[in-house]
């Protein structure tokens, strides 16, 4: 027997693409043929992949403004071919001015990452945001209220995944070649849609330290 919920939530999805097809034949703005010959985004987003977070509602633009990769804390490692993948296709091929790296305030896989608990394979993926704290342990440790110190590990986790971006292949032979490619650390407080800069820009090597910065 067919089950009535699992047909209702999929026909939900079909319902509401109809209704965007609809919205889509009804512009007159002509941008929706436009972006089907091609992409020309300044942005690309490093976020979570937590529902609440949608690149485009939390930052007012539009389809084919922002190019998009997501994954379970934002997390940006060397070794994740699919993160690269996106970045060096954002970076050299769509020329992206601006890479921002977004975490959110109360993210699950953070506050997982604090805790000693077993959740599947994602273990070995929490253990890079493990790692953060590792580094910072003394101010995470000092911090008694939960949700705090859980919020703390989110920023702190985007500064050093923003260090990690900036340390890779891709963007420092970019800023090589080019100086309007900047890479940023955010958060979004998701109960009041704010975007909060945490002040973390990096448009260049200078300052990431003599061991990380390629000549």
């Amino acid at each position: 027997m067919e089950n009535k919920d699992l047909k209702l939530g999929f026909d939900k999805i079909l319902d509401g693409n109809k209704e965007w097809m609809d919205f889509v034949k009804n512009d007159t703005s002509g941008r929706f043929q436009q972006l089907a010959k091609g992409q020309n985004p300044e942005i690309l987003w490093i976020g979570c992949a937590d529902s609440r977070v949608p690149a485009n509602e939390l930052t007012g633009t539009k389809p084919g403004e922002v190019f998009v990769h997501r994954n379970i804390a934002n997390v940006c490692v060397h070794s994740d071919m699919n993160m690269l993948s996106v970045l060096d296709y954002a970076v050299n091929v769509l020329k992206v001015k601006h890479v921002i790296v977004a975490g959110h305030y109360g993210c699950g896989g953070v506050a997982a990452s604090l805790s000693r608990k077993q959740f599947g394979v994602i273990d070995n993926w929490l253990c890079h945001i493990k790692d953060v704290y590792r580094l910072h342990a003394a101010e995470i440790d000092s911090i008694q209220d939960p949700e705090q110190k859980t919020n703390r590990l989110v920023e702190l986790n985007v500064v050093e995944q923003v260090f990690n971006l900036c340390t890779t292949s891709i963007v420092q032979n970019a800023w090589k070649e080019r100086d309007d490619l900047a890479v940023h650390g955010m958060v979004i407080n998701i109960g009041s849609g704010e975007l909060i800069d945490l002040d973390t820009t990096f448009t260049n090597n200078e300052s990431l330290g003599k061991v990380f910065a390629y000549s």
